[in-house]
């Protein structure tokens, strides 16, 4: 059963521990609360202010599996902190490991540090669980996929338009390189895996996939250059680098370009574009 007042508590110490540049919000002028304010809190947890204001009272509905989870990551909790705060509220915790999607503070933090730079989150099977303004300018809002479509190796033999993002003499080796990734997630987690699954489905969906994965490759990999072709700026190359959580398998993928370079220019250009563009749409992340 939920533990309305052990659920408050909670909330409003974790709430009061944080600071704006913690969860990368702008600290501003005459701040005088201790720590983050609720509607803050609410905005990272996508919630509204009175539906979190009532959980730290002691009130309200009891809270949805999914509603304590986008708490959880809002408040950047640890996997043990996290687990604690969905037994409060009456929960059982969700599996820890490869298929977790709860982000470590450790990524989160220097997630919200690199709002100047194309970045991203990614499970093992390349689906975005966040992304940085600039990376969704890059690349647009990858989160809003749902089901095995979430999984940027499947979009790819499935969705051509997918395809129109990346450099056409580099198409071929994505293919390999997602085939060759799913067939080491497959390996690692098993044939009754969430990877095993979407193996299946693009073996009856994708010729093409079909022959790719009867070839058996393994550790293709793309170079550290990717090739973009943005809509609006053209090409780009950009530096891939990853920095591996080992506990949830997640990445963190950071997209640079070399000073000096057109694509620097462009990518420049890109901050003020997408900046504009944020600004513009009236509501946040919109459905596929």
């Amino acid at each position: 059963m939920i533990d309305r007042a052990g659920l408050a508590e909670f909330l409003r110490r974790r709430r009061e521990s944080l600071q704006p540049e913690d969860v990368g919000l702008p600290r501003g002028q005459r701040r005088r609360t201790t720590g983050l304010r609720r509607e803050e809190v609410a905005l990272l947890c996508h919630i509204s202010t009175d539906y979190y204001s009532r959980l730290e009272r002691g009130r309200g509905p009891h809270p949805s599996e999914q509603m304590i989870a986008s708490i959880a990551q809002g408040l950047h909790l640890s996997l043990d902190e996290r687990d604690h705060l969905f037994r409060l509220a009456g929960h059982n915790p969700p599996t820890r490991g490869a298929i977790s999607e709860h982000i470590s503070p450790g990524l989160l933090r220097i997630l919200d540090r690199l709002a100047d730079t194309p970045a991203e989150v990614v499970t093992e099977l390349g689906e975005t669980l966040r992304q940085t303004p600039l990376g969704v300018a890059l690349t647009g809002d990858l989160t809003r996929y749902t089901g095995p479509a979430r999984s940027i190796g499947y979009r790819w033999f499935t969705d051509p338009a997918c395809r129109a993002l990346y450099h056409p003499d580099d198409h071929a080796l994505h293919s390999r390189v997602f085939a060759s990734g799913l067939r080491a997630v497959v390996t690692l987690r098993g044939p009754g895996s969430w990877a095993a699954h979407l193996q299946n489905l693009l073996l009856d969906r994708s010729e093409e996939f079909r022959a790719v994965w009867q070839e058996h490759e393994i550790g293709v990999r793309h170079d550290n250059v990717k090739r973009f072709v943005h809509p609006e700026i053209g090409e780009l190359d950009l530096t891939c680098q990853a920095l591996l959580d080992p506990v949830q398998s997640h990445r963190l993928l950071v997209y640079t370009a070399v000073p000096g370079t057109e694509s620097h220019e462009k990518l420049q250009l890109l901050s003020v574009i997408g900046a504009h563009d944020l600004m513009a749409t009236p509501s946040g992340n919109q459905g596929p």
